[in-house]
């Protein structure tokens, strides 16, 4: 099947509901919905029904960069100037070690491999190198999806988004140092370390400079504006400039991304909230398009016997390389034991950094071929098939340490937690009833060691029949002569509802808000239904926000090293 006459809209929506159902189905079995789209994605294309195909992907290149550098732009909203305050040596000597961790790895087992099978130093060295610099390259998006979905935080999360988001940098360099041996050692091109490395500074410094300069004025655009929908405007229209003059300059999006939402949230960290959260909201369909997009266009065919061995070698090694050298950057740092034991699990993901960099080495090796197949062409579809595999063992890795480390569901917001609960999690089982017979004198003695604001008065059989509230015993307090003969029965009004344990917490508050209630008595779901508690609307938020605060002091708990 080929979808070069299908109109592109039509696909673009095909390709997100079809990928918003594998994401949910793949939710169902447990698994990080972000593996659903990338396999809907290569059933939809090149490795499967072909449905999207060359033209449609080359033809929603932009759209590729436009969503990576909504990843940035949100990744740079999660680095404050405080964590590196604490923890920026740390960051550095991590960043060290899982990167040069992979590279001194595969370089030498890929280099050794090719050597046996070529007998030809040189090359394998080359060859050795540049998919070692490769193997550095980590891909934020579908690590970043996942801490996203499982709303994690903690010391773990906050060492992977920087080290995610400073990765590509490093393996800039890496590949910069890389090509210049290369050039060496096999006599082609005529770039000199000197060169490389300027520019590589041209290429990072660039895109920070730039960042930077449009974080100045989206932080004007946005400072007295409260208008959500005017701030999305503003912010989709700078992040396109940022994103469109790094490809006309040639500097890295990502990192240009990133420091606009670096320096966004540095300078207005409280006010900036709002201005995260509204991307946020927008991004969902953003995500699903691009990682289908990026399965759909994963191709395994033609790749012969060696080619799958270099790639088997290729993936073990960065494994190894990236688990243990991140646990050595680790302990090095001094970090705490999460990250020292986890932190190599979220750092499987590879994705355009690491293609655009086998695109480049691909060129160095174009002209030379072992085994009838070019070596430019085998970097790049060994890269690719590989690719394909560590964005599918990736998110569940990234799950397994979160879990593991005890940091999912620690960065929840009121919402969240609203929509999580039932009337029963959050309910006073401790707010007495009275008896409709109970004498107000009496009523008084009882309500001090209480933090109820309301209180249900029942009849014999423990039935509601009525509530009385703060405002009725304020009125007693005139006539305190009354006190001793008034009862229950005279100051109630009559419950005006009640609730089961099991109903959920959002439909309980809606439904409070529309009939104006502020309390309404919970009872039991047999017959007769008896009281069993009382939920006030202003308690259960005050209960919730405290809830927040308890999970996220938690997590931060464990950044003081």
């Amino acid at each position: 099947m080929d979808g070069s006459h299908i109109p592109i809209l039509l696909l673009i929506g095909f390709a997100i509901v079809a990928g918003s159902l594998g994401g949910r189905l793949f939710q169902r079995l447990r698994i990080p919905q972000v593996v659903g789209y990338i396999v809907i994605g290569a059933i939809l294309g090149k490795s499967g029904f072909r449905f999207i195909g060359d033209s449609e992907i080359l033809g929603l290149l932009p759209f590729n960069f436009f969503a990576l550098g909504i990843i940035g732009f949100l990744i740079g909203g999660e680095l404050h100037r405080n964590v590196f305050k604490r923890h920026g040596r740390q960051l550095v000597r991590i960043l060290a070690g899982e990167s040069l961790g992979a590279f001194f790895v595969v370089a030498p087992l890929v280099g050794a491999a090719l050597y046996l099978f070529t007998r030809n130093l040189s090359l394998a060295l080359s060859f050795g190198l540049m998919l070692g610099a490769i193997s550095a390259a980590t891909a934020p998006a579908a690590t970043v999806d996942v801490l996203w979905e499982y709303k994690t935080r903690g010391m773990l999360t906050t060492t992977v988004l920087a080290i995610v988001a400073l990765d590509d940098a490093l393996a800039l360099l890496l590949y910069s140092l890389a090509a210049s041996i290369t050039t060496f050692l096999i006599g082609m091109g005529d770039s000199s370390i000197l060169g490389s490395l300027g520019h590589v500074v041209y290429e990072l410094g660039g895109a920070v400079i730039l960042g930077g300069l449009a974080g100045l004025v989206l932080n004007r655009l946005v400072h007295k504006t409260h208008d959500k929908g005017k701030n999305l405007t503003s912010i989709i229209g700078v992040l396109s400039i940022v994103i469109g003059l790094s490809r006309w300059l040639e500097v890295d999006v990502i990192l240009a991304a990133m420091a606009l939402g670096m320096m966004l949230i540095n300078l207005a960290p409280h006010r900036s909230r709002d201005t995260f959260g509204i991307i946020e909201k927008f991004s969902p369909p953003i995500y699903t398009l691009f990682f289908v997009f990026v399965g759909a266009r994963l191709s395994f065919t033609g790749m012969s016997g060696w080619m799958w061995g270099i790639a088997v070698i290729y993936v073990v090694g960065r494994t190894i390389g990236k688990i243990m050298g991140a646990n050595l950057g680790a302990r090095w740092a001094g970090a705490t034991v999460a990250v020292r034991k986890y932190l190599g699990l979220c750092l499987f993901s590879q994705a355009g950094v690491a293609i655009g960099l086998a695109i480049l080495a691909s060129m160095r090796f174009a002209d030379i071929t072992v085994g009838g197949v070019s070596l430019g062409n085998a970097i790049i579809m060994i890269v690719t098939a590989t690719t394909f595999l560590v964005q599918i063992v990736g998110p569940p890795a990234v799950k397994l340490a979160v879990t593991r480390a005890g940091e999912c569901g620690l960065n929840v917001t009121e919402e969240d937690l609203l929509q999580s609960y039932i009337i029963g999690d959050v309910m006073d089982a401790s707010a007495p009833a009275f008896p409709a017979h109970t004498r107000v004198a009496d009523l008084f003695c009882r309500i001090p060691d209480s933090k109820a604001m309301s209180f249900c008065v029942t009849d014999d059989k423990q039935r509601v029949v009525g509530i009385v509230t703060m405002e009725e015993l304020k009125q007693c307090l005139a006539e305190p002569s009354m006190n001793d003969w008034m009862m229950a029965f005279d100051l109630m009004r009559p419950a005006p509802d009640q609730l089961q344990a099991g109903t959920s917490l959002p439909d309980a508050l809606q439904h409070m808000q529309e009939t104006g209630l502020e309390c309404l008595p919970v009872v039991s779901a047999g017959d007769p239904a008896t009281y069993i508690g009382l939920i006030e609307r202003q308690a259960v938020m005050r209960k919730v926000t405290q809830e927040v605060w308890r999970r996220r002091k938690v997590a931060d708990t464990g950044l003081l090293v």
